[in-house]
C-alpha cells in the first residue's frame, strides 16, 4: 500500500483551513498549530489531530510522523517558520508570497540547500486552464517575438477586510503586491523571465485608517529581454472584484487572459490556430466577505506529493518564489523614490 505523505500545518485561519481540506483528501494531516488557541483547537478537533500553540512545540513533537509542514501564517512570518521547519528536518510548502523581502527569501533558499529539504511555494494560478494554454504558446514560440504586455489587477478590499487582523501591516502583510497580486506578478516571471527595471507611482486613496501602504500602484516594467509592460494594481474597485487580466502583444498575435482571476480566455487573434474552448477550471476561493484567487490548491498538493514521491518535478519552487519577491521589491523601491518626488506620504 502506498504510504501517504504526512503534513503538519501552521496557521489555522481561512487559508489554513482550506489547506487542511486538501491535505486530508490527498495526504495525511498529523498536527496543526496556531498562536490563537481557539483556532488551533477547532481545526485539530475537526480532523482529530494534535493542536499546538507555537512552532517549537509542533516541530519537537512531530518526529518521524511528519514529512512536510504547510506554512499558512502571515506573510511576514513565512521566512521564520519555514527556516525553523527545514532546520528541524522537514520539507516545507509555503503559501504565497515566499517572504516579503529578497533577503528573507535568500535565507530560506540557503537553509533549504544546507538541509537538503524541498521548499515549495503556492502558485495556484499557474494551473488555470487559460494560463496553461498561453504558457504552451510562449514555450513553443507560436506568438513569435513578444513586444509588450498590459497587466490589470482591479480588486476590492474594504475597511472591514483589514479590521482586527494582520492584514494592512507593513511588517506582516507587506502590501497589495504581496497579499493580493503576487500570483499575477509570478506569471510575469514564469511567462517572460527576469525583470531589469521598473518605474512606479502609487498612493493610498481609500484606506488611510487601515493600511500602512499604497492601495493603488501603477508600474512600468522592462524585462531583460526588452519586453515592456504596464501594470495597474488597485483594491479600490467598488464593492467587488472587477478584473485580473494579462494582454500580450506579439509579432504573431495578440491574446488576453481575463476574467476576475486570469480564468477566462477573453481575446485571441493569432497567426497560429486559435486555442479551442477552455474548460471552466476551478472556482475562486470564497472567504465569505471577500473573494481571492483561483482555488487550485488541490492541484498544488497533488504536485507536491508527486515530487516528494519522485514522480514529478515542482510546478513552482523556492526560486520561483524568490523571483516574484524580487520583482515586487524592485517596484517598491521605485515606488518609494517616485512618491518622495511628488510628495505622497
Amino acid at each position: 500500500m502506498d504510504k501517504k505523505i504526512s503534513f503538519g500545518l501552521i496557521g489555522c485561519g481561512r487559508i489554513g483551513a482550506r489547506h487542511a481540506e486538501h491535505i486530508v483528501s490527498q495526504g495525511k494531516l498529523v498536527a496543526v498549530c496556531d498562536i490563537d488557541k481557539d483556532k488551533a483547537n477547532e481545526l485539530g478537533e475537526k480532523y482529530h489531530v494534535a493542536a499546538y500553540y507555537n512552532i517549537e512545540d509542533l516541530l519537537a513533537a512531530a518526529g518521524s510522523s511528519m514529512d512536510i509542514l504547510s506554512v499558512c501564517t502571515p506573510n511576514g512570518l513565512h521566512a521564520q517558520h519555514s527556516i525553523l521547519a527545514m532546520q528541524a528536518g522537514f520539507h516545507v510548502l509555503c503559501e504565497k508570497p515566499l517572504a516579503i523581502s529578497v533577503s528573507d527569501c535568500l535565507a530560506m533558499v540557503e537553509t533549504a540547500n544546507k538541509a537538503n529539504r524541498q521548499l515549495f511555494v503556492v502558485k495556484q494560478n499557474r494551473f488555470n486552464p487559460p494560463v496553461q494554454a498561453v504558457k504552451k504558446l510562449l514555450d513553443n514560440g507560436s506568438l513569435g517575438k513578444i513586444f509588450s504586455l498590459q497587466l490589470n489587477c482591479f480588486w476590492n478590499r474594504d475597511e472591514a477586510y483589514y479590521k482586527d487582523t494582520w492584514h494592512g501591516s507593513k511588517d506582516l502583510d507587506g502590501g497589495i503586491l504581496f497579499t493580493q497580486f503576487s500570483h499575477f506578478i509570478d506569471l510575469l516571471y514564469w511567462f517572460f523571465g527576469d525583470v531589469e527595471e521598473t518605474k512606479a507611482m502609487g498612493n493610498n486613496f481609500a484606506h488611510q485608517n487601515s493600511i500602512e501602504f499604497d492601495d493603488t500602484i501603477t508600474a512600468l516594467i522592462k524585462f531583460r529581454s526588452g519586453i515592456l509592460a504596464t501594470a495597474n494594481f488597485t483594491i479600490n474597485t467598488y464593492q467587488q472584484n472587477m478584473e485580473g487580466s494579462l494582454t500580450i502583444f506579439a509579432e504573431k498575435g495578440t491574446i488576453k487572459i481575463g476574467g476576475q482571476y486570469l480564468n477566462i480566455l477573453e481575446y485571441q487573434h493569432m497567426e497560429a490556430e486559435n486555442i479551442p474552448d477552455m474548460p471552466a477550471g476551478n472556482v475562486a476561493n470564497n472567504y465569505g466577505t471577500y473573494v481571492g484567487s483561483m482555488s487550485n490548491h488541490g492541484l498544488v498538493y497533488q504536485n507536491v506529493i508527486n515530487v516528494l514521491k519522485g514522480l514529478d518535478t515542482a510546478i513552482a519552487d523556492m526560486n520561483d518564489g524568490l523571483k516574484t519577491v524580487g520583482i515586487i521589491e524592485k517596484i517598491h523601491i521605485s515606488l518609494l523614490k517616485a512618491n518622495a518626488m511628488v510628495g505622497f506620504p
